[in-house]
């Protein structure tokens, strides 16, 4: 080897500087890489969270804006029954003043001749009312069974007819709370159509869905309304807005502390059918025995009240 070859090649010591210099331009390479990868991962969570934040804050203060509505032609959260038309019911039913199947018609003939008085008024009509969750059987099997004499009894000016929607069952569709949806869907038919609550409510127990099933969706509760013959553009924004989800359970909350009007009763269990503030305990699905059981509390009420004017003795 020559000694020109010798002078030209690197020394150890510079071989070393030189694989040092570039393994710190590799790592500086490698830190930049990790700097730029680090903010843009930092940069997109941000942004997530920032869209989170905006979606939250909006549906919260839209729900909070959302004002919690009342539903019209409800008095202490019971809708009474104005009409009964349109709700496909038989027409074989008796009447308080002659009562149906189970209750004799026959009066015993007077064993003495009774001292005049003065003719005795009509008796009030006889208060029903039911509380009623659309979930429930119970409240299906009473409905199907007594809407011919209560739509009669109704009709005749003999009972009022207050229904109070509850949502007892509301766990029990597959978390699409349909009890509370129905109560709700009720209110806006009775604040839009009161005429045609009766007919509504004679429907949804009609047509009532499956426990643990997910039931009508909103849209299909307005369909039913609106063939019950509500108004159909107001009362669809009404049902599928859920305007009165919120009374319905106020509604129900307040039924389970208690019922106006009653010695301490309490909502327990849905239905529960009241006469003149009475809890009727009998078959819910036995027409003969419920209108036994409003007879008795209507004589009753009219013994209570009726006070013939007595006849003053003659002289002997």
């Amino acid at each position: 080897m020559s000694s020109d070859e010798s002078q030209n090649a690197p020394a150890p010591s510079d071989r070393r500087e030189a694989v040092r210099e570039k393994a710190l331009q590799v790592q500086a390479k490698q830190s930049r890489a990790r700097v730029i990868r680090t903010t843009s991962i930092a940069v997109a969570v941000a942004a997530v969270v920032a869209v989170v934040a905006i979606v939250v804050t909006w549906t919260v203060g839209s729900a909070a804006s959302k004002p919690l509505l009342d539903p019209a032609n409800v008095t202490d959260d019971g809708i009474v029954v104005s009409s009964v038309s349109g709700a496909t019911v038989d027409d074989q039913a008796g009447t308080l003043g002659s009562p149906g199947a189970g209750a004799s018609t026959e009066t015993a003939a007077p064993t003495e001749t009774p001292t005049p008085s003065a003719t005795p008024t009509r008796a009030a009509a006889v208060e029903i009312r039911v509380y009623v969750d659309y979930l429930s059987s119970g409240s299906r099997d009473f409905q199907l069974a007594n809407a011919p004499q209560l739509s009669a009894w109704v009709s005749q000016g003999a009972a009022t007819l207050t229904y109070y929607p509850v949502a007892m069952l509301t766990a029990k569709s597959n978390g699409t709370k349909y009890s509370l949806r129905a109560a709700s869907a009720a209110a806006c038919v009775a604040t839009h159509a009161p005429d045609k609550f009766f007919a509504f409510t004679h429907a949804l127990l009609e047509q009532q869905p499956a426990i643990d099933s997910d039931g009508f969706s909103d849209s299909a509760l307005a369909d039913i309304a609106i063939a019950k013959g509500a108004p159909a553009k107001i009362v669809r924004s009404c049902i599928e807005d859920e305007d009165f989800a919120a009374w319905a359970k106020s509604a129900t909350d307040r039924a389970l502390e208690g019922i106006p009007g009653t010695d301490g009763v309490s909502l327990t269990k849905a239905p529960m059918v009241l006469v003149n503030g009475t809890p009727y305990v009998g078959a819910l699905d036995d027409p003969a025995e419920f209108s036994q059981f409003v007879l008795t509390l209507a004589s009753d009420s009219y013994n209570k009240t009726a006070s013939p004017t007595p006849t003053a003795t003659p002289a002997g």
